[in-house]
């Protein structure tokens, strides 16, 4: 695994997103963070299709898969709008998968020198329970990551 040295300048952010306050502050410190270094900004949201497990097999229909990733691509891109500044580049990337593994393979496939993400800061069961996307990024990124916490309310 190729990483970023810690002493370059980030050119390329990578921030994922999914549509809590807390991803809306990690978003408001990378646009800043980028408008300062003269870095692209790329938007990243991953989504999980439900599957449900019925004694005959899998139900999911095509048309439920098809209103969830419309969903999903309706909601990024009016983040990324709301991102848009004069003179700085922003992306919007959707993917679909468990968020801590598409947040790494999108680091490493759009070669982004830093990743910026909010933390919900969970403790005790809830982290145990809903896991934390952020330490596992943290944990296997390609490239330094900087965590965000999110509003006092979120926590």
């Amino acid at each position: 695994m190729t990483t970023t040295p810690v002493n370059q300048i980030p050119r390329h952010i990578l921030v994922p997103h999914d549509f809590s306050d807390t991803a809306q502050a990690a978003m408001s410190f990378a646009i800043d963070l980028a408008i300062k270094l003269g870095a692209k900004l790329t938007i990243v949201h991953a989504y999980e299709v439900p599957s449900y497990g019925y004694p005959d097999g899998v139900a999911l229909t095509a048309e439920v898969a098809s209103s969830i990733r419309k969903a999903a691509e309706t909601a990024l891109e009016g983040v990324a709008s709301r991102a848009r500044r004069p003179g700085l580049e922003v992306q919007s990337l959707l993917r679909q998968g468990p968020a801590w593994t598409e947040i790494n393979a999108s680091a490493r496939e759009a070669h982004a020198d830093l990743i910026v993400m909010g933390t919900h800061g969970r403790h005790g069961l809830a982290r145990a329970l809903l896991g934390s996307v952020a330490e596992k990024v943290v944990r296997t990124a390609p490239c330094p990551v900087l965590t965000v916490h999110g509003p006092e309310t979120s926590r």
